[in-house]
């Protein structure tokens, strides 16, 4: 446990051996799950961690408050690293009363067959805890429909807004570590985890502007002090789709010949003046990072193989998943290879015309089993073609 400010400790814990979290996203640096307790004339604690921690965890808990009941366990979010101690809670504390909104107990009693010992808030309403008044906001879609976020004077208990991959080692609040690693981390949480839902984000911030914050505790990542104005500004412009001048080139490719257009298009921009130039094969990273950096920057690029008479199968994934992101106010050029059959190239435009709606740019590059002086200069126009429009 540490000490935050005040009576407000931190008693979460990190899971440094999980690969995948939610069974998706990588997790190199590991993954925290944060948890806090307010020692007051009433003891409440805020969120739980995931059930596999809860040894840790209760000893976290003892080490603050000892024997002492809690009287209140507020949940902000329900998705199972977050609630899933909650059975096991209410076994050492029988007579915690459970705080959350109308959303928060469906869940509760569909995931773990609890329907007592409830207290339902509703958006603006308090709970007097001694020293402590919570006051709740709730902000459904930040990306559950049950979200919502609680207050306790300038501290905000987040739920998974502001939240990062990484686990933290050592110390706690962004003040006492270098947060280097967590930034674009938290670009990649963002934006593959709610990305989709800009509009409930922008809508929570609203309700949130003007609150003098002085720390965000978060469920996943530090505890934002020092660079909260920074936290808040990242959220802001991601949820409104706002991107830097860049260019993220992803291809697939089976024999080459595909990549080869990928390194002729990006040397093209680069020449043209675009600095920021990210480039990815889809089948060796992890589509994760790809989307972090189309969330980034503005202009994307792609292209892959024709593939048993369909658009290359990694391809046609990212697609998928970049379609499901919602994602607005981006430029898209393309381009694709075959060997005997062309059917690349026409289905990136059909993903682009029904689901992603980019704007396109350029000219289309169709290349016919391996580039020829002529295709070789279609993709330095394409290139060149980005570079104009970012």
């Amino acid at each position: 446990m540490q000490k935050i400010t005040g009576n407000i400790y931190y008693v979460g814990v990190n899971d440094r051996n999980k690969s995948l979290f939610e069974g998706l996203w990588p997790l190199p640096n590991g993954v925290s799950y944060n948890s806090y307790l307010i020692d007051d004339e009433k003891v409440c604690l805020i969120d739980t961690v995931e059930v596999d921690f809860f040894t840790q965890y209760i000893e976290h808990i003892q080490e603050v408050i000892g024997e002492r009941p809690i009287d209140y366990l507020v949940i902000n979010h329900m998705e199972p690293d977050h609630s899933g101690s909650i059975a096991l809670i209410k076994k050492y504390y029988p007579n915690i009363q459970i705080v959350g909104n109308k959303k928060t107990f469906q869940m509760m009693e569909g995931f773990y067959g609890i329907n007592d010992g409830t207290l339902e808030v509703k958006n603006g309403d308090s709970l007097t805890l001694g020293q402590q008044t919570l006051n709740f906001v709730l902000t459904p879609m930040v990306h559950w429909p049950e979200t919502m976020v609680t207050l306790a004077g300038s501290v905000l208990f987040s739920g998974d807004a502001f939240g990062c991959f990484g686990a933290l080692n050592g110390g706690i609040i962004d003040e006492q570590i270098n947060c280097d690693t967590f930034w674009l981390e938290m670009v990649r949480y963002y934006s593959n985890i709610v990305g989709k839902y800009g509009t409930p984000v922008q809508n929570a911030l609203k309700k949130l502007a003007g609150v003098k914050l002085d720390y965000i505790c978060a469920t996943h990542g530090p505890v934002w002090h020092q660079y909260i104005d920074r936290v808040v500004s990242e959220y802001d412009r991601m949820s409104k789709y706002e991107t830097e001048p860049g260019l993220v080139i992803c291809y697939g490719t089976m024999y080459g010949n595909t990549e080869r257009a990928a390194e002729v298009i990006a040397r093209a921009a680069s020449e043209a003046g675009v600095k920021n130039i990210v480039m990815y094969n889809v089948s060796k990273t992890h589509h994760s990072y790809i989307i972090r950096d189309v969330f980034r920057y503005k202009g994307l690029i792609v292209g892959a193989p024709t593939y048993n008479t369909a658009l290359y199968h990694e391809m046609d994934v990212l697609l998928s998943e970049l379609s499901g992101k919602d994602i607005k106010n981006h430029l898209l050029g393309w381009f694709g290879s075959f060997g005997w059959a062309s059917k690349a190239v026409s289905e990136i435009q059909r993903w682009n015309d029904e689901h992603l709606h980019f704007e396109p740019v350029g000219e289309p590059v169709e290349i016919k089993q391996s580039l020829t002086p002529e295709t070789k200069a279609q993709c330095e126009a394409l290139g060149r073609a980005m570079a104009a429009a970012l």
